[in-house]
């Protein structure tokens, strides 16, 4: 979701996907989890629990996105809420540790490559099972491999925010009683929210199907969040 993403907001061209295996780059992704937990050498003391740090505050509802929408059309039990779930995640050393190597495997395995490169269309989300995909695509993967190990997916939301470079990108956020935390494709670290430099726009709402406003402020005509 990357440079484009806030220029436009309709698509153009063929939307059809091609699927390499989603199956086997799980399995891959798993099966390399499995090989590198044991490892030292790590991004990231995975055995120790991230210093506890204040959550962010959601500030009313935001526009949906166009494509996460279209993508919710295929996928709905990706964007449905259930309210049984925890809105928060427990953290223990074991499940830092899995957020992390997800975090970490998934950037290794999968290859960056924007929408309009990959499918000839501004944005499109999916789950990047040819191992190729977008900002988006990789935190919908780690998602779904965080909620196959049981965590709770209402804790786990797609978030918009404003890069380094002024441009729309995704992350995932993780909400945890030790604070907001976000995995993203740019770094193996998984860091608070607040100390990514990211202006963060909006996330999924964890009460209803929707989004909520994360108060987020941008000057550059890139930057529109479509509030």
């Amino acid at each position: 979701m990357r440079q484009d993403y806030f220029k436009k907001s309709v698509f153009s061209g063929s939307n059809e996907k091609f699927s390499f295996s989603g199956n086997f780059i799980k399995a891959a992704i798993v099966s390399a989890l499995m090989v590198c937990a044991g490892g030292a050498a790590q991004a990231q003391t995975l055995a120790s629990l991230p210093s506890s740090s204040n959550p962010i505050a959601s500030m009313g509802t935001a526009k949906p996105l166009v494509a996460w929408t279209k993508f919710c059309d295929s996928n709905p039990a990706e964007c449905a809420v259930n309210v049984n779930e925890a809105d928060v995640i427990e953290l223990t050393p074991q499940v830092w540790k899995t957020i992390v190597s997800v975090n970490q495997r998934v950037n290794s395995t999968i290859k960056a490559v924007t929408d309009a490169d990959h499918w000839g269309v501004v944005d499109i989300w999916d789950f990047a099972e040819d191992g190729r995909g977008d900002c988006e695509d990789f935190q919908l993967l780690k998602r779904r491999i965080l909620a196959e190990s049981g965590l709770p997916r209402r804790a786990m939301r797609m978030t918009v925010v404003i890069d380094e470079l002024g441009e729309g990108h995704a992350v995932l956020m993780v909400r945890t009683n030790r604070g907001d935390y976000v995995l993203d494709n740019k770094t193996s670290s998984v860091l608070p929210w607040s100390k990514t430099g990211y202006v963060y726009i909006k996330r999924e709402s964890q009460d209803q199907v929707g989004w909520v406003s994360l108060g987020g402020i941008a000057t550059s005509p890139t930057t529109t969040a479509n509030r």
